[in-house]
């Protein structure tokens, strides 16, 4: 497989996604599928969320056309990518419960690691276990990264691209071509999802992009070290990973349920210390490509797996400290002092 082939399919993906969005913007209205604002939304107006379709298709339409059925690991990842995806627009339609949506996504997870993609943690059998544990995780952490315009198709967009350098570099062509449609797909995408949003991608996307992301990242590892099999699954995952974990144990210490829907997540802790939408959605992709820059040194033996875990831990600790610093359940007055000044002003 050539240079050549990967980025046509990256740049069919992105057309794809990019034309394949606006009919489904246009029936997501006429159905009356749109995201209302209230609550601990931050969106000002009904926004149409039938994206994540678009999404989908453009990533699986070029990889299955340009690789076909040959193997079985990226098959299994694009059969469950697709039954979770499918997961997604059932709860885009109508809320699904948390254990319907687990036990669907483990057996997703549960299909993709017998196929052969399997951490290797204890060289026994609860390796199996703990793969299917790390995916559906993972795949919900994607989930609720999806909290503001923008921010999980940079990350995602990002993530992917040095993703496929990698899969590349480790001699995983089928794979490499998966994640740049990926990365294509999300860019076409973020045409209507920059801020302010015109569409959102709904659980469809956000559960459709954890799931491939995250299985990719697995299938990087396997056979690996534990040292490397910590790096290369936490560096691609890092943004995600992060905000899973400030938001739980912020929840927690506040008494607040870590299930709970709120503006508390990375993404609102920027916007809170004055960066605008755009500027935080760019500053979660920035971490991303610096955390894939330092992914694809490694595979690339100009970084050791032990110092890139170090570091990327010793990042993460300092990125969870600073952030939980940031005070997001008081209330905002101030804020809307100022939005009432200038509404008097106009």
């Amino acid at each position: 497989m050539n240079g050549a082939l990967a980025l046509a399919a990256g740049v069919a993906a992105c057309l794809f996604s990019a034309t394949a969005a606006i009919p489904l913007k246009r029936l997501a209205v006429q159905w009356g599928l749109t995201d209302h604002p209230g609550g601990h939304k931050t969106h000002a107006r009904p926004t149409p969320y039938l994206g994540g379709i678009a999404i989908a298709l453009a990533t699986i339409v070029p990889t299955v056309a340009a690789v076909g059925p040959g193997d079985r690991r990226l098959t299994a990842i694009l059969l469950a990518g697709m039954a979770v995806a499918l997961l997604g627009l059932i709860d885009d339609f109508e809320s699904l419960t948390t254990a319907a949506r687990l036990v669907v996504e483990t057996v997703a997870a549960s299909g993709v690691v017998l196929s052969g993609v399997q951490l290797t943690v204890t060289g026994g059998w609860p390796d199996g276990p703990i793969t299917v544990m790390w995916i559906v995780v993972m795949t919900n952490s994607f989930n609720l990264l999806d909290n503001m315009d923008g921010s999980l198709g940079a990350v995602t967009a990002v993530s992917a691209a040095f993703l496929a350098g990698t899969a590349f570099l480790q001699a995983w062509p089928a794979l490499g071509l998966l994640l740049v449609a990926l990365a294509g797909a999300t860019l076409g995408f973020l045409l209507h999802n920059w801020p302010p949003a015109k569409m959102f991608m709904g659980d469809t996307g956000s559960l459709f992009i954890g799931f491939v992301l995250t299985c990719s990242a697995v299938v990087l590892v396997m056979r690996q070290g534990p040292v490397t099999v910590a790096a290369g699954l936490l560096l691609p995952t890092f943004v995600a990973t992060i905000d899973t974990g400030v938001v739980f144990i912020s929840r927690m210490r506040a008494g607040r349920s870590p299930l709970s829907g709120g503006t508390d997540h990375v993404s609102h802790r920027l916007r809170r210390i004055g960066l605008g939408a755009r500027l935080a959605a760019t500053a979660l992709g920035v971490g991303s490509g610096l955390a894939g820059a330092l992914y694809l040194a490694m595979a690339m033996g100009w970084v050791s797996s032990s110092i890139a875990a170090v570091t990327a831990g010793g990042i993460a600790l300092v990125v969870f400290i600073l952030l939980q610093g940031v005070n997001v359940y008081a209330p905002v007055r101030h804020l809307k002092a100022r939005s009432r000044i200038r509404e008097r002003r106009r």
